[in-house]
């Protein structure tokens, strides 16, 4: 097949893939997270091989995951950045494999760098979680061109210093004015709207308080018109509101994401993939008969 021809084909895969993400849907899709981090601040240094990285994913799988998010760079408070190159052979080995083995399981990549996305897509993921919020044009254009997906989060600063500075004046409205600029620009880029999703970034360079207005505003984001992403899973506020260690953080995890069930489209990204996917289909079903 030629290279022309191969790159349709995995467009139009891609396409499907994407497509059956919003079909006959009732409840918010959940995106497992994978890890290939030696830092992450729940997991990392468990999944380092490609070995243990790819039967983690196929065990994300089995649990019930639609989506996989994968990534090779810490972005918990304090981190450090990696190179292109540490970040390309953490993670496109275990793109490349779960594609092989899970060929109907949509992939993300977890990275702002251009660089690693395109080596990413290449390689079969089908979105990229940018916590850059996808100001790259470069990266913007690789997205375009495979027709991939894009997640714009709001963080202010970087991972290494974004709990410098919590304070917003109305943190709803700014955060919220952020992510429609920046979906603006993908737009304007070429990327059709409902293939740009929005994060606010829950914990990266926010307080309690502006978590938890953040997660009551779920819906109001969700107005937008754009698909809306939530990380909340076994983030430090629960910890700070309840005393829990990070392990054992699932029940605080599971009451964040009940705001997503008020949204038309939206992902849960988390950690404990099976407890997730029963909390949401019965809370789901409460809804629907509450409604």
């Amino acid at each position: 097949m030629n290279t022309v021809s191969s790159l349709a084909t995995d467009i139009d895969r891609r396409r499907t893939r994407l497509a059956s993400l919003w079909q006959s849907r009732k409840r918010p899709i959940v995106m497992g997270i994978l890890n290939c981090t030696p830092d992450s601040f729940s997991d990392g240094g468990r999944y380092m091989s490609v070995n243990d990285a790819t039967h983690r994913g196929y065990e994300l799988a089995r649990e019930g995951a639609t989506i996989i998010d994968i990534g090779g760079e810490s972005t918990r408070p304090g981190a450090k950045s990696v190179s292109v190159s540490e970040e390309t052979a953490r993670v496109i080995p275990v793109v490349t494999h779960l594609r092989a083995k899970l060929p109907e399981t949509v992939l993300s990549i977890d990275t702002t760098k251009p660089e690693v996305a395109r080596a990413a897509i290449d390689a079969g993921a089908d979105i990229v979680n940018d916590v850059s919020a996808g100001c790259d044009q470069k990266l913007l254009s690789h997205i375009k061109r495979a027709e991939a997906a894009l997640i714009l989060m709001h963080m202010r600063g970087t991972p290494r210093t974004m709990q410098m500075d919590t304070r917003y004046r109305h943190v709803v409205g700014e955060v919220h004015g952020f992510l429609r600029e920046c979906a603006k620009i993908a737009l304007d880029a070429g990327i059709p709207r409902q293939s740009i999703w929005l994060d606010p970034g829950i914990g990266f360079g926010k307080d309690d308080g502006g978590n938890l207005k953040l997660l009551r505003s779920l819906p109001e984001l969700g107005a937008t018109g754009h698909p809306v992403v939530i990380g909340a899973s076994r983030k430090s506020y629960i910890g700070r509101l309840t005393d829990a260690e990070t392990e054992h953080r699932l029940p605080g995890s599971l009451a964040s994401l009940l705001p997503a069930l008020e949204c038309p489209a939206a992902v849960v990204r988390v950690h404990d993939v099976s407890e997730t996917v029963q909390f949401l289909a019965i809370a789901s079903h409460l809804t629907r008969i509450a409604g």
